[in-house]
């Protein structure tokens, strides 16, 4: 029952975190704000999480969890046939990500402290390794493409999508359009003789 209890006001507190970061912004989140929210004195706050750092990183690795399985399946499937279809394809999910939640946007771009950046940082990792695995086996660039091509096509879009973000609430899609020429520019770059696009 007392166990029972504390998932209950620890998942309390995840949702009123949530909320408040989707419509105040991560300024206003703070971990006495996210108490009034749940309905948990703030001196009750620190029995489940001893600081305000901790309750981004679950909520943001919850996210990353979700981002990931997407990613997964939207390249699992035989969709994008094209260099240019596979960064739309990516960057589309990521952008509809980000505008249907808000927290997260507000967590990547606003809340950036050291222990959300190696979150970031190791989604990046993963799913450049993931994605250049897709563009080598499907011959849409070179086989010895490095890796660090996508690790920086990453880093590219992550910054675009930050400066999106800032222009309008739900992703300036000029930015967003601009990430994507940059992006397949880029990375056409590394495409075969055979596959080069326009």
């Amino acid at each position: 029952m007392v166990q029972r209890r504390g998932k209950e006001r620890r998942q309390a507190i995840l949702d009123a975190a949530e909320a408040l970061l989707g419509e105040q912004g991560y300024e206003a989140a703070t971990l006495k704000a996210i108490g009034e929210r749940a309905g948990i004195p703030t001196a009750s706050m620190y029995h489940y999480f001893p600081d305000r750092h901790k309750v981004d990183a679950e909520l943001l690795g919850r996210h990353v969890s979700e981002l990931e399985a997407l990613i997964s399946a939207a390249l699992g499937s035989a969709g994008a046939q094209t260099l240019r279809e596979t960064v739309d394809a990516v960057i589309d999910l990521h952008l509809d990500y980000f505008r249907g939640h808000p927290s997260c946007t507000e967590l990547w771009f606003a809340g950036r402290h050291a222990t959300l950046d190696e979150l970031v940082r190791a989604f990046e990792d993963a799913q450049a390794e993931r994605l250049w695995r897709y563009l080598v086996d499907r011959d849409l660039v070179a086989a010895d493409t490095p890796v660090l091509a996508l690790l920086l096509a990453f880093e590219v879009a992550n910054r675009l999508f930050d400066v999106a973000f800032r222009r309008a609430t739900t992703g300036d899609d000029t930015t967003i359009d601009e990430a994507r020429r940059f992006i397949t520019a880029y990375l056409a770059t590394y495409a075969s003789e055979g596959t080069r696009q326009d």
